[in-house]
């Protein structure tokens, strides 16, 4: 996350909880990390996690019911609180053991899954905070390096086709189909990791926020390897 006095990094590091929650974003700051080096075996509390469908949600009570070694016990006590953290922050997280995300593949020309660079949405003033444990991690991507899809002309011009309607009605069929979410990286771009055990946070398209939504992405997974990944 290195930065130039011309040309600042839009990913601020933190170095607290406090910290990260109390961040204000503002100019094109858009995402900030409380980086960290966490001990512990988070391999071994996905290896005795069961996988009841692609992304299944693991429950507190999920993880105190596993039998760990102190690698493992190290492991489970920092995810138990840093759910704590966020829940009394008064978010609402969710620890996932993550196969992969369901594929958008009906349309040729536009994605709209979570593997293709995107921003969140959200209607109240909110952020995202994410932390991968295990497994392959996120990516972001500078605002300035990335182009909105329905602005790229061919793109566009195959969504009207698709729209088929009265041209009034098109700006508010893109936003209803969340096509105006989706972005392509640029050429050159230089995305960024977000790296295992730090938790992040990014900033949502709402009508309060100040800045511009944090462009990211899911990462395509392992072979045979699960992701252990906080998210609200």
């Amino acid at each position: 996350m290195n930065s130039s006095k011309s040309d600042p990094s839009p990913f601020k590091t933190v170095s607290s909880f406090s910290e990260l929650v109390g961040t204000e974003f503002q100019g094109n700051t858009n995402a900030a990390a409380w980086k960290r080096n966490l001990e512990g075996d988070f391999k071994e509390i996905v290896s005795q996690l069961l996988l009841k469908e692609n992304i299944t949600e693991v429950t507190p009570q999920d993880l105190l019911s596993l039998h760990l070694s102190d690698h493992g016990s190290r492991a489970r006590a920092i995810i138990l609180n840093d759910l704590q953290l966020l829940t009394g922050f008064g978010a609402s997280p969710s620890l996932n053991l993550l196969k992969c995300y369901e594929r958008d593949a009906e349309l040729d020309f536009i994605s709209t899954d979570v593997y293709s660079w995107h921003v969140d949405r959200s209607p109240v003033a909110t952020d995202t905070y994410l932390c991968t444990y295990y497994g392959a991690a996120s990516d972001l991507l500078p605002n300035d390096q990335a182009e909105q899809k329905i602005l790229i002309p061919e793109i566009r011009e195959k969504l009207r086709e698709l729209h088929g309607g009265p041209d009034g009605e098109f700006e508010a069929f893109l936003k209803d189909y969340y096509f105006d979410l989706h972005y392509q990286a640029k050429v050159g771009a230089q995305p960024l990791n977000l790296g295992l055990g730090h938790l992040w946070r990014l900033a949502v398209d709402h009508p309060q926020q100040q800045v511009l939504p944090c462009v990211h992405r899911a990462p395509l997974e392992n072979d045979g390897e699960y992701r252990l990944l906080l998210i609200c």
